[in-house]
């Protein structure tokens, strides 16, 4: 086998000068001698640490021994046994905080862990690139529906294909995805890919209706008579503001409208996308998690000339990966740590000009376990910025709750379901992803999405069964 590596396989980017200039994805991805490669680093536990910490439980060791073997197909079917968006979750994934933080090769202090994210990333390209052979599975053991095809819903519908179920999936914009489509930078996850994916889903019968807003175009009552079961994955899509004097400004941006413009409607495009985003020349980002990195590094590509980051932590409590604040740097992105914004300062036309700022300090840890940013009194100062982009978080899409008032909400706002079973207050109406959890990551949402579509095929053979014999 050789000697392994102290160090993962590099995986090839564009370059930093030529990427801040273009949407084109970053990273390269393995071609097959480099999966060959890092494949050979694993240790291929049996009892391995990095299947319990991935979301929705992939037989790591096994799909990375397969690839060692050059048996890409055999990689691919154990993929497939796990995940619909293995090529998705390859690419965004924040791996170093799940398998990969426990890998056994990683806990030296020698060697880094096996880049299990990079290897799902590549098997996945390459049966992107494959015939697509779908097996035919006989659609007859009920009806579900699925509002939302983000993350969670997608794996859902997949899963509930496989087990025989016909499955359809209401959309509310234009293109189904979800934050996969509207929310994650074309340079970081490409939509051919997305739309890849989703296409695999649809071949094993899924069917998705898009510009449907259900509680405006659809009910949830016609739903509960149309359908055995439903399934709520809508998402947490109700940007926050600071709510800081100036909020109204002309060139201050929820990141969530930010991004939406730039990758579903194209606005990167602009003018041949009817799309415009307004030209700026200072950008300042608020906020430290990776919506905020989408947002500076999209900003830089639409032809800022400066863009900051104000964080109120220190660099040490950055929420965002690793990687992508690296390749933001890479990127001339700016960052001020400690920092707060208190104003949006107005021009004689009621545009943005700047964004008046405190600095901060670390107190004694909140309830999220981190210190708290505490202002310094007397240590204002002013940003100049024709663009803020505020990206501290979304809340729920409230549409659909505010229609169905039986569906039982917590004090945040989010459906309250059953951590185990994803069941909610309502009879077979199950729920998951970020309109229970609040935003979180892709693989999180699958997770859920995973263990719905267990319980949607329980209650649908069982309980419904029962209830009406």
């Amino acid at each position: 086998m050789g000697k392994r590596s102290y160090n993962k396989t590099p995986m090839r980017e564009q370059d930093p000068a030529v990427r801040q200039h273009n949407f084109k994805e970053v990273a390269l991805g393995y071609d097959l001698k480099e999966g060959r490669l890092e494949a050979n680093r694993c240790l291929q536990c049996k009892d391995a640490p990095c299947v319990l910490h991935c979301p929705v439980m992939i037989d790591i060791p096994g799909f990375i021994k397969q690839i060692k073997e050059d048996d890409m197909e055999g990689a691919r079917k154990i993929l497939d046994r796990y995940t619909n968006l293995p090529a998705i979750c390859g690419r965004v994934c924040p791996q170093e905080k799940q398998c990969e933080m426990v890998c056994r090769l990683g806990q030296s202090k020698k060697f880094e862990p096996v880049a299990i994210g990079k290897l799902e990333r590549l098997v996945a390209d390459w049966a992107l690139e494959q015939p697509n052979e779908v097996t035919n599975i006989t659609q007859d053991k009920g009806k579900v529906a699925i509002v939302g095809s983000g993350p969670s819903g997608l794996t859902v519908a997949g899963d509930l294909a496989k087990l025989g179920y016909q499955v359809v999936i209401f959309e509310a914009l234009q293109l189904p995805g979800g934050v996969l489509t509207y929310g994650i930078p074309e340079f970081r996850l490409p939509k051919q890919i997305v739309q890849k994916e989703i296409d695999q889903i649809i071949a094993q019968g899924v069917k998705i209706e898009t510009d449907v807003v259900v509680g405006k175009t659809i009910t949830m009552d016609e739903i509960r008579q149309e359908f055995d079961a439903c399934y709520v994955g809508v998402g947490a899509g109700t940007p926050h503001f600071m709510e800081i004097p100036g909020t109204d400004l002309n060139g201050v941006y929820a990141s969530s409208e930010y991004l939406t413009r730039i990758n579903l409607m194209h606005g990167y495009e602009f003018p041949d996308y009817d799309t415009p985003i307004q030209p700026a020349k200072n950008v300042v980002v608020i906020g430290g998690g990776n919506v905020a990195m989408d947002s500076a590094r999209s900003a830089k590509r639409l032809g800022a000339e400066s863009v900051t980051v104000i964080y109120r932590r220190s660099q040490a409590e950055l929420p965002a990966r690793v990687e992508e604040y690296h390749h933001s740097v890479e990127e001339n992105i700016e960052y001020s740590w400690l920092t707060s914004p208190v104003e949006y300062i107005a021009g004689d036309q009621g545009q943005l000009v700047g964004v008046k700022c405190i600095k901060m300090k670390l107190g004694e840890p909140d309830t999220s376990g981190r210190r708290r940013p505490l202002p310094i009194s007397g240590s204002e100062f002013v940003i100049p910025a024709d663009t803020a982009i505020e990206a501290i978080g979304q809340g729920a899409n409230r549409i659909l709750l505010d229609t169905f008032p039986e569906l039982v909400t917590n004090q945040r706002g989010y459906v309250k379901a059953h951590e185990r079973t994803c069941a909610t207050s309502v009879p077979g109406i199950f729920a998951g992803g970020d309109i229970v959890t609040g935003a979180a990551t892709v693989i999180l949402a699958m997770g859920a999405g995973k263990i719905a579509a267990k319980e949607i095929d329980e209650y649908v053979q069982f309980e419904k069964a029962s209830t009406t014999v």
